[in-house]
């Protein structure tokens, strides 16, 4: 009697390494853009870790002491837009992730909220590319990565300004696609459902505000309602894609959205 056949181990997967890269990551000072920062580290990059809350990236800072990389806190206010842009040069990752929601009706939603959505979830990521590519073109090498949602895809009621941000940074993150292509620059967008964040805990008490059902209710009955995985993602989840996209194998991806819904947008 032959012995079974034991199949050839197939070829390794390269490792991410970014020592000697320099990544920014915004929203650094917890949830996904945490994760992000500690992940990146974790690989040998350098990183600019860009929040408004200093404690926070204090915090995130010594979280990252030990990782073969640094974390290098920069308190920064993504509405001040010409630092945004002056933040990102000399940057070979850039990781697009602050921001912010607020779940209203469009004739309730505040003109001036809404503007600040935009400003921090669109037109500062537009300036921090602007800021990040002539480093990247003169390289030939350069990441960025847009976190964006599922709301970069699909449309949900009450949040009209987060929706509208999402779906332009899929616009702009393509645009960058197609120009960078030639620099050896790729440009993607990662698109989770909700992640296990603060700013997911916050929407709790305005979905059972808006839609009048107890918080409880709230997770099961709404948040993951179109979800085919009832569970929130983990923001390190999340992290592991944005490594995915700045590693080898994943340089002919470019122009896309690597989505992480749970199976919501197969409906």
């Amino acid at each position: 009697m032959t012995s079974p056949q034991v199949a050839a181990p197939g070829p390794a997967v390269p490792s991410l390494d970014l020592g000697g890269r320099t990544a920014l990551v915004t929203g650094a000072a917890g949830g996904i853009g945490r994760a992000c920062a500690l992940r990146l580290a974790s690989a040998g990059a350098k990183v600019r870790a860009v929040d408004r809350d200093a404690a926070g990236l204090e915090t995130l800072a010594g979280s990252a002491a030990g990782l073969p990389g640094s974390v290098e806190p920069y308190v920064l206010d993504l509405t001040d837009l010409d630092a945004a842009e002056l933040a990102a040069a000399g940057t070979d990752v850039l990781v697009n992730n602050a921001g912010l929601q607020r779940v209203a009706p469009l004739e309730e939603f505040p003109p001036d909220v809404f503007h600040t959505v935009l400003t921090v979830m669109l037109e500062a990521p537009f300036r921090l590319i602007r800021g990040a590519l002539p480093h990247m073109y003169g390289q030939g090498w350069g990441r960025i990565v847009n976190v964006s949602s599922v709301h970069g895809l699909r449309a949900s009621a009450y949040k009209s300004a987060y929706v509208a941000a999402k779906h332009g940074l899929e616009g702009l993150s393509k645009t960058a696609a197609l120009e960078g292509a030639p620099h050896g620059v790729t440009s993607n967008c990662v698109n989770p459902a909700y992640v296990r964040t603060p700013l997911v805990q916050r929407q709790l008490a305005d979905q059972a505000r808006t839609h009048g059902v107890p918080e409880e209710r709230v997770l099961a009955d709404v948040l993951l309602r179109d979800s085919a995985v009832k569970r929130l993602i983990e923001p390190e989840e999340v992290a592991e894609a944005v490594a995915y996209l700045c590693g080898p194998q994943a340089s002919f991806m470019t122009g896309t959205s690597l989505v992480l819904d749970g199976g919501w947008t197969a409906h």
